[in-house]
């Protein structure tokens, strides 16, 4: 911010004195662009590639300045690093292939690509699903059958052995974690996915590198330029002052968020372990270097950025250093320098918080993509409490973004669960949300009497026991038990609770995002536990292998992975063939039955689907009046065939059965 400006005589009241400010915000971005334009190098670029980059640049340059201004315009040198990170938008620019030049010219043409009927996701883990990225490569074809028009793989660039948070602690963000392959792996499995029209998502960690990268061994060296790349402290004087407004991510570890490094003899900023630095966000240097490293992972080829604990990366002191304001900029800045370098490349938040705060982050110039863990969330706790009067509350208020942005809707991912309501809602409901909260956490570890779910506790706050639920789908969907128990009713409910879930994710709007292994049915695999560098960790309880073997266990007749399997395959078929699966509105609906949850999808050319969700173990009905079937049309039912006369009628559902209502051409 401008924190003076010196107009002699004449005097300004504050609205006037902001248009001054963003005036001369303009005027300087203009004279700052042409000043860099006139030292920058653009040698390496082709004469159409200039003219191209520069136009870009001009459009977008206004828009970072001002960003960037807001953020570091305080600091003498703030102009040596604009000028920094846009020479290094050039080299990046120049080093970008000419196929991904072409498709970024295709993705700014069709600006709505990732809101197709088409899409379909998929999130894994290269050695849990394939082995090695060669291996994954030979799995193409698996991906292409199941329908997957975007693949996330959990990170794979190098990292500490033993403990790596699963990969989110990075050494490097150029070079491929040894056991997974290597670089020109990577870049022909890149190659390979694209031919077959899959996209490509890679994490983009850049809250925290790990204590190996090459900048914070250079910090524990002393190097005081690196240093400032992270949070260091001699003493615990301002981290303590951090610290009285800090949550602890993981308590179950390790209690604070600063760790004592004894190679430096310094306190570092540690939000979720040890040997995750945070990096420190008001340094200028971090912005350029992670741009940097952004836009080599750009040019590998991914579409979508997953930006991995983007809540955290602005620090305030007196704040609890999320959700900050500085956060959202920074992130603005970033897309920025993606549309003048790669607009390909869209990102997907991971913001696990309030679902107030969630929604801030979606917007087309900040993320396109938004995770959506308040319907993941509420889809489980409506399993366990048959009520779906939180889920559709909590709809009406928190589901409707931008046009311009997509919800990734999920139903189980590589991470934990965590209860992220909105406790305001509940209260509206008459329900207590940290009451709630320990319900659903005793309901889904199998410590509440008739739950069907086999889950475990992660992260179990020993201060207030609080936790959050790990599991597969599956399992916690209670197929683990049936199976254990030789109970077919709870095989055949547990069948139909996850093929009803998965309904919801493919229909209520945005791209479907299956985690590896819940189209197998796979259950929880409590190996870790055997594993020092893992049992104290219970995510990975569903982080699985997929096998050749569980693969054929799904082609075979009549066991319960082949009727999850063959009845996802007959939803996502169903999905690809209606575009009012796709870019079109969704409107929640009200329902005369408190175990149904019910929506409307709407195209502008009038095409309509209702779709109705029994989160019951027992048969229901509803009125087909109520939910506007009896408008004179006639409404077939996608999933059975059923043909809804425009009579008034009572709707009979079997246990979790789903129906997607279109009318009838």
């Amino acid at each position: 911010m401008i924190n003076v400006l010196l107009i002699p005589t004449v005097v300004f009241n504050l609205n006037e004195l902001d248009d001054l400010i963003i005036m001369n915000l303009e005027l300087e971005s203009k004279r700052s662009l042409k000043r860099i334009l006139g030292n920058l190098d653009l040698s390496k670029l082709a004469k159409r590639d200039q003219t191209v980059f520069t136009r870009r640049l001009d459009e977008k340059f206004p828009q970072l300045f001002a960003l960037l201004f807001e953020i570091y315009g305080q600091r003498y040198d703030f102009f040596y690093y604009l000028q920094s990170v846009i020479q290094t938008l050039v080299d990046a620019y120049a080093k970008r292939s000419r196929k991904l030049k072409a498709k970024d010219q295709a993705r700014l043409n069709d600006p709505h690509w990732y809101q197709h009927e088409n899409m379909l996701g998929m999130a894994c883990y290269v050695d849990l699903f394939a082995g090695d990225l060669k291996g994954l490569k030979d799995k193409i074809p698996y991906l292409v059958e199941t329908g997957v028009t975007y693949l996330h793989l959990m990170p794979l660039y190098d990292s500490p052995k033993g403990d790596s948070d699963g990969g989110y602690a990075v050494s490097n963000y150029r070079q491929v974690n040894a056991t997974l392959g290597n670089n020109k792996d990577l870049e022909s499995l890149s190659n390979a996915l694209a031919e077959a029209g899959i996209s490509l998502v890679l994490d983009f960690v850049f809250n925290h590198t790990s204590d190996e990268h090459p900048w914070a061994l250079a910090a524990k060296a002393g190097d005081r330029d690196y240093g400032e790349y992270y949070y260091m402290f001699d003493d615990k004087h301002i981290p303590d002052q951090y610290e009285q407004h800090l949550r602890e991510i993981f308590p179950q570890i390790r209690r604070g968020n600063f760790s004592w490094d004894a190679d430096c003899n310094k306190w570092v900023w540690t939000t979720f372990n040890n040997f995750q630095w945070d990096l420190n966000y008001s340094n200028p240097a971090v912005f350029n270097a992670i741009t940097d490293e952004m836009l080599y992972l750009a040019n590998l080829g991914c579409e979508a950025l997953r930006l991995d604990a983007l809540a955290f990366i602005w620090k305030e002191i007196g704040t609890n250093c999320e959700n900050q304001d500085k956060a959202h900029k920074l992130i603005q800045a970033f897309n920025s320098c993606l549309q003048i370098a790669a607009p390909a490349v869209v990102f997907k938040s991971e913001a696990i918080v309030h679902p107030d705060e969630v929604l801030k982050y979606i917007d087309k110039d900040e993320c396109q993509l938004s995770y959506n863990p308040l319907l993941m969330a509420l889809i489980w706790n409506t399993l366990a409490t048959r009520n779906t009067h939180l889920l559709t509350e909590s709809m009406h208020k928190s589901f409707a973004i931008s046009p311009d942005c997509a919800w990734v809707n999920y139903v189980r991912c590589h991470d934990d669960i965590g209860w992220t309501f909105d406790d305001a809602v509940a209260e509206n409901l008459g329900v207590n949300g940290q009451d709630h909260r320990q319900f659903l956490n005793q309901f889904y570890t199998g410590r509440f009497e008739g739950t069907f779910a086999t889950g475990v506790a992660f992260g179990e706050n020993p201060s207030n026991g609080d936790c959050r639920v790990c599991g597969s789908l599956a399992s916690l969907a209670g197929l683990e038990q049936g199976l254990n128990s030789h109970n077919d009713t709870l095989i055949e409910h547990s069948i139909a609770r996850i093929l009803m879930m998965h309904s919801i994710i493919l229909s209520i709007g945005g791209i479907p995002l299956v985690y590896s292994g819940d189209e197998l049915a796979l259950l929880n695999d409590y190996s870790y536990e055997q594993d020092d560098s893992k049992k104290h960790d219970g995510r990975w309880v569903h982080r699985i292998p997929v096998t050749d073997d569980v693969i054929e266990l799904s082609k075979t007749l009549n066991t319960p992975q082949h009727k999850v399997t063959s009845g996802l395959q007959q939803r996502i078929a169903i999905r690809k063939q209606h575009n009012v699966f796709g870019q079109a509105g969704t409107r929640i609906l009200n329902c005369d039955n408190p175990t149904v949850f019910t929506y409307e999808r709407y195209t502008d050319e009038g095409k309509k689907l209702i779709a109705i969700c029994s989160f019951s173990e027992h048969d229901q009905s509803l009125s087909s009046t109520y939910l506007g079937l009896d408008n004179g049309e006639i409404w077939q039912d996608l999933l059975s065939d059923l043909i809804k006369t425009p009579a008034p009628e009572t709707l009979k559902l079997k246990p979790y059965q789903v129906m997607w209502f279109t009318q009838q051409s």
